[in-house]
């Protein structure tokens, strides 16, 4: 009769049952990483936004917008930090695909405190010249009254 090798009869049921779970993570991961086109995500092309059907209103409406020219989603949606803008996708990315897999999501989509908090701040970033009168004597972080409530549709045409 054949018998394993000594080395694999040594594996306990729990070592076999955590490879074979960790296989199956590991392989459910990476084809919905492929199949989601994963690596779109750390690129700078709008269009990467569109591959979900949930954000295609967002991203026609930015076609029209006063800065389609001059912005992308990330200029607006990430902090500007290397590790700030890597760690805000991984965490988008991994959000959204949980909500859009569960189908667990706000129609029409909403966006995040922390999000929206992020959008502030490019605002100010990027329009710091501009604004920096009105905002020296203002906490605007805590402000209801941010940039994208007076002026939402900039980044994403008139409003709907």
């Amino acid at each position: 009769m054949w018998r394993l090798p000594k080395p694999l009869r040594a594996l306990s049921l729990a070592g076999v049952v955590l490879a074979a779970l960790f296989g199956v993570l590991l392989g459910a991961g990476g084809f919905t990483f492929v199949e989601g086109h994963g690596l779109s995500y750390l690129s700078n092309d709008p269009r990467t936004c569109v591959n979900c059907h949930v954000m295609r209103d967002q991203y026609d409406s930015w076609q029209k917008s006063s800065h389609h020219a001059i912005a992308t989603c990330n200029d607006c949606h990430v902090p500007e930090d290397f590790l700030g803008k890597y760690w805000t996708k991984a965490e988008h990315g991994i959000r959204h695909s949980w909500a859009f897999t569960s189908q667990d999501f706000h129609e029409p989509i909403q966006i995040k405190d922390s999000s929206l908090a992020a959008v502030q701040g490019n605002c100010l970033r990027c329009h710091q010249s501009f604004v920096s009168s009105i905002t020296q004597h203002s906490a605007v972080e805590r402000d209801a009254n941010n940039c994208v409530r007076c002026h939402s549709s900039v980044g994403h045409g008139a409003n709907r």
